[in-house]
């Protein structure tokens, strides 16, 4: 047996990855199956960005860039920082990577030294705390339910943190909950921040434009702290570009540098030809993909409607991103005669092999009680899968 190394022994798989991988092999066995585990909007690519990378083919943009991106398509992130955000970053600013998960593990490799802590909020995306065991940190966990719409306090965030913190990792709009944080409820935390200028804060803000309340607030626009605050944004979610695989980091330039540096050495720069037609997605405004979020509302509303009819499930009015994440536990216990349901995880292999919709586990996002529902997919397979959840559910005692 071939000896790894404990880094890679200690590391996770993907639940998210790991429950699409289960699903497509069902699928492979002839099965009808739903796959609601996975976050990709299931909308094409625009129209003027596809276009803007074919001309970038056409022009010859096929060569090495500079590792942390073209200076032109960094002055275009900068411009829509502050546009959209009231942000102001030079070129120098930012950094473009290979997705928005490299951009975080850029930070934390960056940031982080072995036994430090990272204070991450449950519940969390499910990278977030398997990054942190690479960097070698511990994790730090503040909790939360859907009581409070899975949101901490300054209360909660302050007594977690201690002379060891040195970074505050979180999302909002969240995944999985779908939560958002409020520009009173952020700034609330900030005063925290004031207070302990030691800890700095990764702001995973991916999902800004999948937002159903209103304009995106980001902590970075507070100024007493927006020095220690590390943008992460790519453009995956918002743009329906999940293949094309360009996320950016904006930060003060000490950190910059650092995860320009770390990028060095493990892949340079990202795709020459998606960094181009980065350009062409940063000038689309936000009434420009209004039809996507329209529809991710109407989806939302459905799926909660449907809910309504399926007792022991619990659930918020998530504000953005595209989970439902339900409360499950009242299903703890029960049984169909075979298979008794002791977690979430049992229960989401439960409704895969049962009725053949396959979900993520809350466990994945530090809140067992749970589990994840993408509504990023049609109305009619929305339809008829919670159709399939509710029998599925009907048949433990």
């Amino acid at each position: 047996m071939t000896k790894l190394s404990n880094r890679i022994n200690l590391l996770g798989e993907s639940e998210t990855l790991a429950m699409a991988k289960k699903s497509r092999e069902l699928k492979e066995q002839g099965f009808d199956v739903i796959n609601l585990s996975l976050g990709e909007p299931d909308f094409n690519t625009p129209e003027r960005i596809k276009n803007a990378a074919k001309k970038a083919i056409d022009d010859n943009y096929t060569f090495y860039t500079p590792v942390n991106g073209y200076k032109d398509v960094r002055l275009a992130v900068s411009k829509k920082l502050k546009r959209d955000n009231n942000l102001d970053y030079t070129p120098e600013h930012i950094v473009l990577t290979t997705g928005g998960k490299q951009a975080i593990a850029n930070t934390v490799l960056c940031m982080v030294n072995p036994g430090e802590e990272v204070i991450i909020p449950k519940p969390y995306w499910v990278s977030y705390r398997q990054i942190v065991k690479m960097a070698e940190a511990k994790e730090v966990y503040i909790d939360s339910d859907i009581s409070n719409d899975f949101k901490i306090t300054p209360k909660q965030l302050e007594k977690a943190i201690t002379p060891k913190s040195k970074l505050f990792m979180f999302s909002s709009p969240c995944n999985p909950s779908g939560s958002v944080y409020t520009k009173e409820e952020l700034e609330a935390l900030a005063e925290v921040f004031n207070k302990n200028p030691h800890v700095y804060i990764l702001s995973d803000e991916i999902y800004e434009y999948i937002n159903f309340e209103g304009k995106h607030y980001s902590i970075a626009q507070i100024d007493s702290i927006k020095d220690r605050v590390i943008v992460i944004n790519g453009l995956s979610k918002g743009y329906a570009m999940t293949g094309w695989r360009l996320g950016y980091s904006a930060s003060n330039l000490d950190i910059a540098k650092a995860c320009t540096k770390l990028q060095g050495q493990f892949t340079s720069a990202t795709c020459s030809i998606a960094q181009r037609a980065t350009i062409e997605a940063m000038e689309m405004k936000a009434d420009d993909i209004k039809p996507m979020l329209d529809k991710f509302r109407e989806r939302r509303d459905l799926v909660l409607g449907l809910m309504k009819d399926i007792p022991g499930i619990k659930t918020n009015k998530p504000k953005g991103a595209f989970y439902i994440f339900m409360d499950v536990a009242e299903y703890f216990g029960k049984t169909d005669g075979d298979i008794k349901i002791e977690t979430s995880e049992d229960l989401c292999m439960y409704l895969l092999n049962k009725v053949h919709v396959a979900m993520v586990a809350g466990s994945a996002f530090g809140s067992p009680e749970c589990i994840r529902f993408s509504y990023a997919t049609s109305n009619e397979l929305l339809v008829e899968a919670v159709k399939r959840i509710k029998q599925g559910l009907a048949m433990l005692k």
